[in-house]
Order: structure tokens, then C-alpha cells, then sequence
């Protein structure tokens, strides 16, 4: 075999150099008939900056979440549902409830306690709980108040309304940490167990009693959100996650278990986040969140710059299990025809939609209907309302009508479907 010389290194990029430059020149001439000259790279060009230790958005993209007017300690901030891509929304922009402020916990001190009707009544630390057997699942976390301000239509909600700041407490991240059960099984939880009190550690002492069939069916406790550690505004160091459940329950900033034979009747699950019915009972625990969709794209602000195609788009989703179908009616609700949802459709989390159509100018309002799994179907605002009483404002799930003008800018429409 023929030995090749080695060759010095300037000497193999000059050669490269050379032959680029002959190469440009030689196709430029074939392509079009003259040459064109070889420009190298500009010296005085700034070069972008180097890699960081923290990556950072683009100076052209800056989200921000709707914060609700007055908002306080107990207050919160909406998920700006209309600019996002996909299921997943960014931590930062993870809708916020609080009713007492953020505490500043140290993981270091901090400890999970369980206790009550258990064998060995036992503390874990973080790092106890990071030696578990780890599991992560991708679902949504919506607050029961959730569009709550539809709740007093056809009053009081504007039209000039974005999906974000109607729907904006709902948010979807991947959460990581240990199932509730492996810990109740490491405690040694009694047969007798029917319900568990969540409590948390901020000032207002938030808790809420979990029945058991759901602390041992899908419960965990999480100390990651996206791939990192939980931001103190989602519950840092650590919190319960009930997939498909309202927010509230999902109780932030854990420090304590209690197992029990009954419900525990809290302040927040009495005085609140209990819904009143048309024959003036009263309905607790209602924990499942009901089937809902939103359409994202082609609602307000947006404006429909030309006519013809079209995609309507938005999100599902239902406590009840996966999204099976989403419907779409161009027509304030008396046709409906299928949408194409888009993978993945995973269990008690957000599913995509789409649907396409043909815009001529004229005046349309559109809806979309989600149904899940267990044929649950969201309702319209009619028949949604029938059976809740007077004052009623949690777990309002009914369509969301959008009126697309006939000069193609958009504007909420429940007012119309409402009268």
C-alpha cells in the first residue's frame, strides 16, 4: 500500500481554501456566465455571544402571564394559553393560585410527615423521598374557578377577551416523583383507611381531604416539574399531585399526611370549593374536573388578515380520562363536524385539535365540544347552567363561543350563544 505524505495542517485548510474559492468561481461562471468573486467572511462582523450558564429566551419573545387585577397574596396568574405550542407549557408560565403568598421553604429542613390510622407513623426528608422508586406523568392541573368569570354572563364578562385570560388557570407539565401508594405501603396505611388529609405548609395552612381510591389508584407526591426541581410558585420543595382533580386539591408546599376513616370537612372545602345546586342542596367533593376544550387560534386578538384556508385550533381535556373526539361547529352550534386531534393523546392531560376551513368575509361563530373516554361531553351554556344554583362559580365547563366579523377580527361571543 502507498504511503501518503503527511501533510501540515495550514497547509490542508490554505489548499481547502484555494479549491472553494476556484469551485465558487468555476460554477458561478458555468451558471450564469461570469464569474463571481470570492468574498471572505467579514472580519468586523461581532460574533453572538458564547454559551451560557443559563439559556434565556429571544429578546423578540417575551410571555408573560395575565395577572389578575387586585391580585394580592391570595391572588393569581393566568397561563396565556393563545401563545403557546403544543401541550407542555413552560414553568414560568404555569398558572399561579395562592392564598396566602409563596414560603420560602429550605429543603435542607424540610420534612413530609404521615400519620393517623398507619402502622409507623413516619418523617421523610427530600433526600428520603428522592430514594423511592421514581415515576413522572405528563397531565394537566386546572383550578376548579377555573372561567369562573362566565359564571356571571350574560352580565359581566367583556368580549375583548383572550383564551387566556378566560381559561388561563390550566396548565400542563411533565411531574416527577414517587406514587402515594408506595409510601402508604411503606407506612403501613390501615384497611380501615377511607380518606388522607393533604396539608400544606404556606400561611394558609391549605388542606384538603382526598378520598383513598384515588390516593391509591394514580396519587403521587412530586419535587419536579419539566425536568427540574419545582418552582416555589408550584409548591416547592414538594406537592401533591392528583391527576384530573381541581387544583386546589393538588395541595402545595406538603408537609403532612393523615389517614383516616372520614373526611376531614376543612375550612376550604366548606366555605369554599363546594358547588350549589338548582334544588338548593349543596354538592361536595367534586373533585373531576369535566371534560373542556378552547380554541387557541382564531379567537381574540386575532385577526383574520385574507380570506380563504383557515385552522382552527385549541386544546382539550377531561378528568375523565383521554380526549376521544372533538367537534366543530361553524355555525353557533346548530351543525358540528369532527376535528383532527393530534398526538400524543395521553390520559388527564391536554389533547391538540385542529380543523380547517374556507373564510369568504362572512360573519361566523365557531365552538368546539370536547368528549372524553367515559362519553362524557362538554355542555353548552344553557345546559350547563340548569342544574347549578344561584351564586354558583366553580367548575365551569360550558363552550366557548368565538364570533369571527365580517371585517375578521374575532371577539368572545357567549353573550350571543347566552341570550
Amino acid at each position: 500500500m502507498k504511503d501518503f505524505p503527511l501533510l501540515d495542517r495550514r497547509e490542508v485548510l490554505k489548499a481547502g481554501l484555494r479549491f472553494s474559492t476556484a469551485t465558487l468561481g468555476m460554477g458561478a461562471a458555468g451558471a450564469f456566465g461570469q464569474s463571481v468573486p470570492f468574498a471572505p467572511p467579514d472580519s468586523t462582523k461581532v460574533l453572538g455571544p458564547p454559551p451560557s450558564a443559563l439559556g434565556q429566551r429571544s429578546p423578540f419573545e417575551t410571555p408573560q402571564k395575565f395577572l389578575r387585577p387586585g391580585t394580592a397574596a391570595a391572588g393569581a396568574s393566568f397561563t396565556p394559553l393563545e401563545i403557546l405550542h403544543g401541550i407542555i407549557t413552560p414553568a414560568d408560565l404555569h398558572f399561579e393560585r395562592h392564598h396566602a403568598g409563596i414560603p420560602v421553604i429550605d429543603p435542607g429542613s424540610f420534612e413530609l410527615m404521615i400519620h393517623g390510622l398507619v402502622d409507623r407513623p413516619m418523617k421523610f426528608t427530600l433526600n428520603d423521598l428522592k430514594r423511592f422508586p421514581a415515576t413522572s406523568k405528563i397531565c394537566f392541573i386546572e383550578c376548579s374557578g377555573n372561567g369562573r368569570q362566565a359564571a356571571s354572563l350574560p352580565d359581566g364578562l367583556p368580549e375583548d377577551i383572550t383564551p387566556g385570560q378566560l381559561d388561563g388557570l390550566f396548565s400542563v407539565s411533565e411531574w416527577t416523583g414517587v406514587k402515594l401508594s408506595t409510601l402508604l405501603d411503606e407506612v403501613g396505611a390501615s384497611r380501615r383507611a377511607t380518606w388522607m388529609l393533604a396539608e400544606g405548609q404556606d400561611a394558609a395552612v391549605m388542606g384538603r381531604s382526598i378520598p383513598m381510591r384515588k390516593v391509591l389508584d394514580d396519587a403521587m407526591v412530586v419535587y419536579a416539574q419539566n425536568g427540574e426541581a419545582i418552582r416555589p410558585e408550584q409548591g416547592y420543595p414538594l406537592r401533591l399531585l392528583l391527576p384530573g382533580w381541581e387544583g386546589n386539591a393538588n395541595v402545595k408546599w406538603l408537609r403532612r399526611l393523615e389517614i383516616s376513616d372520614a373526611p376531614f370537612m376543612m375550612r376550604d372545602e366548606t366555605s369554599k370549593y363546594t358547588d350549589a345546586m338548582a334544588d338548593g342542596r349543596m354538592r361536595m367533593f367534586t373533585f373531576e374536573m369535566a371534560p373542556k376544550s378552547l380554541i387557541t387560534n382564531l379567537s381574540y386578538p386575532y385577526v383574520m388578515q385574507r380570506k380563504g384556508f383557515h385552522e382552527i385550533r385549541g386544546i382539550a381535556w377531561s378528568g375523565g380520562g383521554k380526549i376521544a373526539r372533538v367537534d366543530i361547529s361553524l355555525d353557533g352550534g346548530r351543525n358540528w363536524a369532527r376535528a383532527a386531534l393530534q398526538e400524543p393523546v395521553l390520559d388527564k392531560c391536554a389533547t391538540c385539535f385542529r380543523y380547517g376551513f374556507d373564510w369568504q368575509g362572512e360573519e361566523r361563530i365557531i365552538m368546539s365540544r370536547a368528549t372524553d373516554e367515559q362519553c362524557n361531553t362538554q355542555l353548552g351554556y344553557v345546559d350547563n347552567e340548569a342544574n347549578r344554583g344561584p351564586g354558583t362559580s366553580y367548575h365551569n365547563s360550558a363552550i366557548r363561543p368565538w364570533k369571527i366579523h365580517a371585517d375578521g377580527h374575532i371577539t368572545f361571543a357567549m353573550k350571543e350563544v347566552a341570550a
